[in-house]
């Protein structure tokens, strides 16, 4: 796939998430002490796991890129945190009751506005498949977390089957073909489980847990309802599992050391 192909599938991934969220904020008003404190209990499990790893200081610097609408990043405990994403300015609007507890930032995870190290706790959950880069989102992350600092990252995995399919639909869209299938429209890439590790590849980190719902998703994909030829596939091809990983920085520039 060309450059400029994979920057117009971002940027309609983009402008799809955006509509998303605009019909989901309005199809929420009145619910947002619920929200709020539903997010609120996710982010303390990701800090207490990450406080198991190492404890984070009170006044820790925390970073997450791809915030998002509804982020680890608002009810994470630390000093300054910081959320950056592409549609930022919009979700302040959208969002407000939660999205101004922290400052955030319209950029893209590709080309982070951060000096190198500066942060002591980096997240990214489950957003660089829609990015026009999710490799160099990962070495960014890496670039601005100090030493011994703490990683935390998710993306969905799929059976490779959804690589190829996401690869075809890719082919006709830049044909000009208007049929556009709605999972590969929102996304830039459909990742493997192989190629989901293989972002970390080389990078000066240090992995120390990383797993993933492969077995649940296939058990999920043959036990529900059958709808439509999507939840066909899902009884042989697994879609949408996660995959997990916990990882310190590295003092010095080496190969990524794997969890066992």
């Amino acid at each position: 796939m060309t450059d400029s192909g994979v920057r117009r599938r971002a940027k309609r991934a983009l402008e799809r998430q955006l509509e998303y969220q605009q019909r989901k904020a309005d199809s929420l008003r009145g619910q947002e002490q619920q929200i709020m404190e539903s997010m609120a209990r996710r982010s303390a499990a990701i800090h207490d796991r990450l406080s198991a790893v190492q404890p984070i200081a009170r006044d820790a610097r925390v970073l997450e890129v791809g915030s998002g609408a509804h982020g680890l990043i608002f009810y994470f405990d630390g000093g300054e945190r910081i959320g950056i994403d592409p549609l930022a300015d919009h979700y302040r609007q959208l969002f407000p009751a939660w999205q101004n507890r922290v400052l955030t930032i319209a950029g893209f995870g590709e080309q982070l506005p951060f000096e190198d190290a500066s942060f002591d706790v980096v997240l990214s959950d489950n957003v660089v498949d829609h990015a026009e880069s999710p490799r160099r989102i990962v070495e960014e992350m890496a670039r601005v977390l100090r030493p011994g600092g703490l990683m935390y990252f998710t993306v969905n995995i799929h059976h490779p089957l959804y690589h190829v399919a996401a690869s075809i639909h890719a082919g006709w869209r830049a044909l000009g073909i208007p049929f556009e299938i709605t999972p590969f429209a929102d996304h830039t890439v459909h990742l493997t489980l192989k190629s989901a590790k293989a972002l970390f590849d080389g990078l000066p980190l240090r992995v120390v847990e990383q797993s993933d719902t492969i077995d649940r998703a296939r058990r999920e994909g043959r036990s529900g309802p059958a709808r439509h030829a999507g939840d066909w596939l899902k009884r042989f091809f697994f879609k949408n599992a996660l995959f997990e990983l916990i990882a310190v920085k590295q003092d010095q520039l080496a190969p990524t050391s794997r969890a066992p």
